[in-house]
């Protein structure tokens, strides 16, 4: 007790001083003095034990502090460097890396110490009301104003630095054919009836298969300094597309390659300070832009009608189709260069920048392309949706075929795990293009089986309704492999004709070819050329002329014929075909001659001219009969000169014909009885009447009531 008591007066001065630090240090000494006198007790040694550990914490306390007061004034001397670098730019009107890959390099320096200086306060701020709270919220201040200044320089960097595309061909060189060639029928055909007349007539467009086509054609595409041809799409396996589409020859550059390790640099330090959806968003809303510009080239005032004048599926409906037709064709070929060369190329700017970060990498192509991708497909799916029309056909076969062609491509862009949806659209859209023109080929196959006319065609020479089924028929032979698929299921029993005369199937197995060999192609287009032939029939029976009715049918058959011989059809409906339809419009012209000089080369038989009971010819009857076939054979000169045959060979052969046939006769008649004719009674030579002969199936009407002899 007496030991607690001597000590009392030395803790009492310890504790009145305990918060200094020199105190404590006395403190600490006088207690190691004590520790050493040999009288103390045990509990009097435990108290001084206790009494020296206590100032040793209050030691230990004081130092921290002096320690962290010097780290905080550090850190708060490097973050007003950085945020004086930091604020200096917001009061320059220069984009910083316009000036220079220094000034550049130094602000991301800065930025970069700005991120240490706020992990390193978050990490040790512990009190809201603190110093090291205030400089937490004074870096996160810095680092935002340098987020905001990176994404302005992302976006600047990526405007100025976009690459122009060149395209060396012009989607409007053919428009004009389109416009100005021939239909597939002429006006003026009154026996064309509704249904049929309204699809024929009301529908009528220009289209000749040498002039026409839907197909994409090869087009130059490119930049300064890199031009690319883009040929037809091969086989290529869907694993191998990924890097085909990724590599040089299918890719063009959309920003200069100069500045890609710039962008990459600003993406890394944006991600990095986690601000990545400022970074992402700048990138897709520019790229996005950038996507469009390109469309717009592409499709020019088509996608200004659907973009920007935000025009639905419901405005493309009411489009007439001599204005759409144009804009399908322009669609159908920039669908090709914006997947194969507009998509690759966002794609591999995409990796480029967003690389080290692949997920985002995906999700900035997405959602950058997805609107210009969709946008494309809702045009062809408009297209779709509008009544059906045989002219329709053409151009849907086209984007049905490119798109096909594109999908592997699509696929490999838009992986299932990124973007499922705008695979599934494709798919839906192929389908829906698929669909139609199935419909649309067995709608017109039924339609021009059920046309009946009630109003004879106006002519002789070739019916609109020929040239529009075989010029239509040519057209899709360009499209084979695709109606092979797409009628593929139809059915031998949809493909025959709707006639109960005319049945190509049994036709066919009559010469020997099973129609089982046959493509579901050939055998619907022998089911329309079928129908088509009975619909001339038809119409040829409305001829109030048997000569008229079998020129009419030589003239069409024959065209068929030629039409077939000429395309590829030669190799879709084969050589017997066209040794059987030969024949056919020859038969034709055998009717026609008997039809019409028959009875006039009757007239120049032996039989009626003799006296009653006598072999002696009676010159009054030969002199009357020599009459009747001047006025026979100038009837038919005025009439059949101002008929048609339109093919040059047909008509000279069957004015050869003709002429061997009445010159022979004639020559032999006035030959026998010549001496039993006067001067007068002969009113032509042979000559004469072959000169005439050569008038025929003109076109032009001539009359012989001027002629006179020489």
């Amino acid at each position: 007790m007496g030991d607690w008591i001597s000590l009392k007066p030395i803790l009492d001065e310890v504790v009145v001083v305990e918060e200094e630090q020199d105190l404590v240090a006395d403190a600490q000494r006088i207690v190691r003095a004590l520790v050493t006198r040999r009288n103390l007790t045990r509990n009097s040694r435990k108290i001084l034990a206790d009494l020296g550990t206590q100032l040793c914490s209050i030691s230990e306390i004081t130092e921290s502090k002096n320690d962290e007061e010097e780290g905080l004034s550090e850190i708060e001397g490097r973050l007003n460097v950085v945020q004086n670098q930091v604020m200096n730019w917001e009061v320059d009107e220069y984009m910083i890396w316009d000036c220079g890959s220094e000034e550049a390099s130094e602000y991301i320096k800065a930025v970069d110490e700005a991120q240490k200086l706020t992990e390193t306060l978050e990490s040790s701020c512990s009190n809201r009301e603190g110093e090291e709270n205030k400089l937490l919220r004074r870096a996160h201040y810095v680092l935002n104003m340098a987020m905001v200044r990176l994404e302005k320089e992302f976006r600047h960097i990526l405007v100025k630095n976009r690459q122009c595309f060149k395209l060396d061909t012009s989607f409007r060189s053919n428009e004009e054919d389109v416009e100005t060639e021939g239909s597939f029928i002429s006006s003026g055909d009154g026996s064309l009836e509704d249904p049929f007349k309204h699809l024929l007539v009301q529908n009528r467009q220009p289209f000749e298969p040498e002039r026409v086509s839907f197909r994409p054609r090869e087009i130059y595409v490119g930049n300064e300094g890199s031009k690319m041809l883009l040929g037809p799409l091969g086989d290529e396996l869907a694993e191998d597309l990924v890097s085909k589409i990724s590599s040089e020859d299918f890719v063009t550059n959309f920003v200069h390659p100069s500045v890609i390790p710039d962008l990459k640099c600003i993406a890394k330090t944006m991600l990095e300070s986690k601000c990545h959806r400022e970074c992402t968003q700048a990138f897709i809303s520019v790229q996005k832009d950038a996507l469009d510009d390109c469309m717009h080239i592409l499709l020019d005032d088509c996608m200004h009608i659907l973009a920007v004048e935000n025009l639905g599926i419901e405005d493309v409906l009411k489009m007439e189709w001599g204005i759409l037709a144009p804009k399908i064709r322009r669609c159908i070929q920039a669908m090709k260069i914006f997947v194969r060369v507009y998509l690759a190329s966002e794609k591999r700017l995409s990796d480029q920048i967003f690389g080290d970060f692949a997920s985002f990498s995906s999700d900035c192509f997405v959602e950058a392309s997805k609107a210009s991708m969709l946008q494309l497909l809702n045009f062809c799916e408009a297209i779709v949706v509008r009544p059906l029309q045989s002219e329709k056909l053409i151009p849907i076969l086209g984007m049905y075929e490119v798109l096909a062609d594109l999908i592997p491509y699509i696929f490999a862009l838009y992986t299932d795990e990124v973007d499922s949806y705008m695979r599934n659209q494709c798919q839906y859209v192929l389908w829906r293009l698929g669909s139609c023109c199935k419909t649309t080929f067995l709608d017109f196959e039924y339609l021009l089986a059920i046309n009946v006319s009630t109003t004879p065609f106006l002519g002789e020479g070739i019916h609109p309704l020929s040239r529009y089924v075989m010029n239509f028929i040519i057209c899709l032979t360009d499209y084979t492999e695709t109606l092979n698929l797409v009628l593929k299921d139809t059915g031998e029993e949809n493909a025959v004709s709707f006639s109960s005369h005319v049945n190509p199937t049994v036709e066919d197995n009559a010469n020997g070819r099973s129609s089982l060999c046959v493509s579901p192609m050939a055998l619907h287009f022998r089911s329309l050329i079928s129908i088509l032939e009975a619909n001339l029939d038809d119409k040829s029976k409305l001829c109030k002329e048997d000569s008229l009715r079998h020129l009419f049918l030589m003239n069409n058959i024959h065209y068929m014929t030629q039409k077939v011989k000429d395309s590829e059809l030669r190799t879709i409906l084969g050589d017997e075909w066209i040794r059987k339809h030969n024949w056919k419009f020859q038969q034709q012209a055998m009717n026609y001659e008997r039809a019409t000089w028959s009875s006039i080369l009757s007239l120049l038989r032996d039989e009626g001219i003799h006296y009653p009971g006598s072999t002696s010819v009676s010159r009054t009857l030969l002199k009357e009969r020599m009459q009747s076939f001047y006025v026979a054979f100038e009837e038919v000169y005025k009439i059949q000169t101002a008929w048609l045959i339109p093919d040059i060979q047909l008509r000279e052969d069957l004015r050869i014909s003709v002429s061997v046939k009445v010159i022979q006769a004639y020559r032999t008649f006035v030959g026998v009885h010549g001496n039993n004719l006067s001067d007068k009674s002969i009113k032509y030579s042979a000559d004469d009447l072959e000169n005439f002969l050569f008038h025929l199936f003109g076109g032009s009407p001539r009359s012989l009531k001027s002629f006179h002899r020489k």
